[in-house]
């Protein structure tokens, strides 16, 4: 009896892991990402990433239009002061800072016409990024 299962052990132990990688070679190959993807299918996959990017606008997008807004409903002096908040509460929003602070400035000018009044605004948010918006406008 004890040869009967030593000789079966041997055969098992010769014969299971050649099953064992033909079965796991004909699983690979028959999954489809096994073959390399057409042209179309990496067309739809890039058209596919660039529309939910495009779909959705970055933080600092946002915020700056939301600013823009809200100079345009109250003053340059209240966005410039949520300004300065969002940074402190967002520290990632900090390096886009002059462009909003530009973007303000810019809308200061046209909210106001001439660039003197806009400058009544100012207030110590990136460094003069504000000013520097005005200037651009005169």
């Amino acid at each position: 009896m004890n040869h009967v299962a030593r000789r079966i052990g041997r055969s098992l132990a010769l014969v299971l892991p050649v099953v064992l990688v033909l079965s796991g070679t004909l699983a690979v190959t028959s999954v489809p990402w096994a073959t390399a993807p057409s042209e179309s299918d990496v067309l739809a996959a890039s058209a596919q990433k660039a529309s939910s990017q495009a779909k959705a606008p970055a933080p600092h997008e946002v915020l700056r239009e939301r600013l823009v807004a809200e100079l345009q409903e109250k003053n340059p002096a209240v966005a410039l002061t949520n300004l300065q908040k969002e940074i402190t509460r967002k520290p990632s929003l900090a390096e886009h800072c002059t462009s909003i602070a530009k973007a303000l400035g810019r809308a200061a000018v046209k909210k106001y016409g001439a660039a003197y009044r806009a400058h009544q605004y100012s207030r110590p948010v990136c460094d003069t990024s504000f000013a520097y918006g005005i200037a651009q406008m005169s």
